[in-house]
């Protein structure tokens, strides 16, 4: 099942990479952000952010994921560092990045952070004909019977 749901997590993600970030340091509220997703990469993504970001400085963070359909959920566990190589910041830079900085590209308060995977809860939630039957009618229903639930390494 892990690499079943690992996959059904990052095709979610292609689909809709916005999520909510938090550092795990500190009792800050999380941030919505828009990951930039590496189809060769799923060990890590990256967000383009400002200096003085709340998640700026980086360390153990949290990132939540909520598919658009309500479908996928996770939460992944991992490390924010200051992305420096120039080929990955150009490799991802866009118009749509670039609404953000005022000077573009070369916009001095402009940074980009990487977020190197550990680990991640997911849920895919499809239930089952059963399941949705004793959800309709008030009966107990079984957590299987929604969908799939696992821990899995990134």
């Amino acid at each position: 099942m892990s690499s079943d749901i690992r996959t059904t997590m990052w095709k979610a993600m292609a689909d809709s990479p916005n999520v909510l970030v938090s550092l795990t340091a500190n009792d800050d509220h999380a941030e919505p952000m828009h990951a930039q997703l590496d189809k060769d990469a799923d060990s890590e993504f990256w967000f383009y952010t400002t200096k003085d970001n709340r998640i700026a400085q980086g360390g153990k963070a949290m990132v939540h994921f909520a598919a658009k359909g309500h479908n996928v959920f996770a939460c992944i566990r991992g490390t924010l560092v200051e992305e420096t190589r120039e080929e990955i910041i150009d490799k991802y830079w866009s118009k749509q990045v670039a609404a953000w900085y005022d000077k573009g590209r070369e916009d001095p308060s402009m940074m980009m952070l990487r977020f190197k995977l550990d680990d991640a809860e997911i849920w895919d939630v499809d239930a089952s004909f059963k399941g949705m039957f004793k959800l309709m009618t008030g009966k107990k229903v079984d957590p299987e019977e929604m969908g799939d639930h696992d821990k899995v390494n990134l």
